[in-house]
């Protein structure tokens, strides 16, 4: 059993950064791919970005590539992501997942989920 949760999120203008967190509980983090998606209103939870269970691999959404940045510390049980260039479209609850799956972008791969962080992006 995991328990995710993250924090990190809050309003910002276009064009500024967050870094969300999210932290797990257990004592096998590193054998977990962890990912981040992201719900906006009225639309279906989307894949952001994953990395594998040592960090050594990511994956990106083609949306966000080159502004997200994923990463993750198991020393600490945390995976971050940082957003930047962020755009009024980027405004959405961003969840983190883990998986025991190797890295994936799908969603029903994903076992244990956070109750989400808003993340809010002004013009």
């Amino acid at each position: 059993q995991v328990q995710l949760v993250e924090s990190g999120g809050g309003l910002v203008q276009a064009g500024g950064s967050l870094r969300l967190s999210c932290a797990a509980s257990g004592r096998t983090f590193s054998s977990y791919a962890m990912g981040w998606f992201r719900q906006a209103p009225g639309k279906e939870r989307e894949f952001v970005a994953s990395i594998s269970g040592r960090g050594g691999v990511s994956y990106y959404a083609d949306s966000v590539k080159s502004r997200f940045t994923i990463s993750r510390d198991n020393a600490k049980n945390t995976v971050y992501l940082q957003l930047n260039s962020l755009k009024p479209e980027d405004t959405a609850v961003y969840y983190c997942a883990a998986s025991t799956a190797q890295i994936t972008s799908r969603y029903g791969r994903y076992e244990y989920w956070g109750q989400g962080t808003q993340v809010t992006v002004s013009s």
